[in-house]
């Protein structure tokens, strides 16, 4: 069934690029007096309808922080967890993203992933990588400064070989090397469950981004709480360093 929210005239500005951390499985679990496990599963839920209302609205980019680097240090079991659900959400989903016309695009280092989440993650892309609709960044074995350093060297290597000049290494060349090459920096970065900080995420694209820090927690985060973040940022005047 359609996700039920706001269209796109309701709004007087849309980002182009929204980012959310999603943020707060754990302690929903714990509140509810669940498995962490459980926690994480509820929050899929909340995933599936913010994609949605975001193709909906016809917003261009929605990048997800679903797994960061620092993630590993979780224990064996929440890890496990969180893997299996890497596998039951391409399962469920990726024909509906398909249809829709979602291009996935995975954030991070696949390498480091078990066989079968790194070749799931890898099929994904393949299959949905012509599509032109909503660009989906999903953040898997990701940190923000890794990316840097990852296209820091990938220039360093073009310039040693003689293939790019060193003078020619500005802003755009960088942002070339990206994971989100081709998409424009986040508009709007989310983080439910009231923490204020970025944990290393698009640290690059979040450069002139608008925060809002909602207070509920991710599986707790509906359609309507995400439409009052897209309101919010409508009243917001972005300067960008200007007056």
């Amino acid at each position: 069934m359609p996700t039920q929210g706001m269209t796109a005239a309701d709004f007087p500005v849309l980002p182009r690029h929204v980012g959310i951390i999603m943020d707060g499985n754990g302690r929903w679990a714990k509140k509810h007096k669940l498995a962490i496990a459980f926690g994480h599963r509820t929050g899929t839920e909340t995933l599936r309808e913010i994609i949605r209302h975001t193709d909906d609205l016809g917003i261009g980019s929605l990048s997800l922080y679903a797994f960061s680097t620092e993630n590993w240090r979780r224990s064996d079991d929440e890890v496990a967890a969180l893997m299996q659900l890497i596998l039951d959400f391409f399962a469920s989903e990726i024909d509906e993203l398909d249809e829709k016309h979602v291009r996935i695009t995975i954030l991070g280092d696949k390498d480091r992933l078990p066989q079968r989440q790194r070749d799931t993650l890898i099929e994904a892309e393949r299959r949905t990588g012509a599509n032109t609709g909503l660009r989906l960044n999903i953040a898997i074995n990701y940190g923000g400064r890794a990316e840097l350093v990852r296209a820091a060297r990938s220039l360093a290597e073009d310039a040693r070989a003689g293939n790019l000049d060193p003078d020619a290494i500005d802003e755009d060349a960088l942002a070339a090397r990206l994971y989100t090459a081709g998409q424009p920096d986040v508009d709007l970065l989310i983080r439910t469950s009231g923490e204020m900080r970025l944990s290393n995420f698009l640290l690059w694209q979040c450069a002139y981004a608008e925060f809002i820090f909602p207070e509920k927690l991710w599986p707790d985060f509906t359609v309507a709480d995400y439409d009052a973040a897209l309101q919010e940022f409508a009243r917001r005047s972005r300067r960008f360093g200007g007056r």
